[in-house]
């Protein structure tokens, strides 16, 4: 039985990839649909607060009709010994959920990141889900050579040479909120998935407000389209809402899958850079009066 990374599945909310095969892969190169609309960009007034070394976001997962069916806990903190360099740190679980009992899961998602682009030189997934199913997967992407190269229980099962640098399925994530938003005007966030670079297409839809953990916020509907053919094809089943403003928090996800649909809810948020939410905010608990946003 081939079992889908948690961490990814969850993430197949946000960023639809495809989970890597089992086998062994040559180096290949692969027709990769970038050059038909513009590279998103990240806007440093917006990394700033962004990757501001500090930024704490906790989600609520349900199935249709409001089951739970897990959390996701993120962190992006600033590293110590790489100039420019930043860990994500990804918990994903079944606990609190109806799923745990049968099949509990805990998995352990770290990226590494740096460079002007936040983009990533090493990922881990630490698996550990049900009775006895346990993994360590590693990526190493080497984005000046242009190269990835995929680790299984410290078995190499993949490496590829792709046309240019590269996101993965988190850094596409926390690098698109950063970019510029404009309504109808998508742009390509560069993602290694399926075995190769493709063109994840971000589209701005509209403007809406909504009540969020942080309050009624205005907010910026986004919806990302994978340009290609793969594992999970989707073509506008996900949409994700961020505040429309400089701090750009994710307070919701939601994505068709093949039975119902799976939402993510912000459910824990804290970023001292982030002036417009002070303190930490938490389900049923808002220790401080939030800020008005920017126009």
């Amino acid at each position: 039985m081939k079992i889908i990374p948690f961490a990814v599945l969850l993430f197949v909310l946000a960023f639809p990839v495809a989970v890597l095969g089992e086998e062994a892969v040559s180096i290949t190169r692969e027709a990769e649909g970038l050059d038909t609309l513009p590279l998103g960009k990240i806007l440093p007034q917006l990394a700033a607060v962004g990757y501001s070394g500090n930024e704490h976001l906790r989600y609520d997962v349900s199935w249709s009709g409001g089951v739970k069916v897990g959390e996701l806990d993120m962190k992006i903190t600033a590293l110590d010994d790489v100039k420019g360099g930043y860990k994500v740190d990804v918990h994903v679980s079944t606990k609190g959920s109806v799923l745990d009992l049968a099949y509990s899961i805990r998995d352990h998602h770290v990226t590494l990141l740096k460079g002007v682009e936040k983009l990533p030189f090493r990922s881990d997934l630490w698996q550990k889900e049900g009775r006895s199913y346990r993994a360590h997967r590693e990526m190493i992407y080497d984005q000046e050579k242009h190269r990835v190269v995929y680790r299984k229980n410290g078995k190499q099962q993949g490496d590829w040479h792709i046309k240019g640098p590269t996101n993965d399925e988190f850094t596409s994530f926390l690098n698109s909120r950063l970019m510029d938003f404009v309504v109808n005007k998508p742009f390509i966030v560069p993602t290694f998935a399926d075995k190769k670079r493709v063109a994840v297409k971000v589209t701005p839809l509209k403007k809406e407000k909504m009540e969020t953990l942080l309050g009624k916020v205005n907010t910026v509907v986004i919806m990302p389209q994978l340009t290609f053919k793969g594992l999970y094809e989707k073509q506008g089943d996900t949409v994700i809402w961020y505040t429309a403003d400089r701090c750009r928090v994710p307070v919701r996800v939601n994505s068709k899958i093949k039975i119902g649909s799976l939402t993510a809810r912000l459910s824990e948020y804290e970023n001292p850079a982030c002036d417009l939410y002070p303190g930490r905010y938490a389900q049923k608990t808002r220790p401080y009066k939030r800020k008005e946003n920017m126009k």
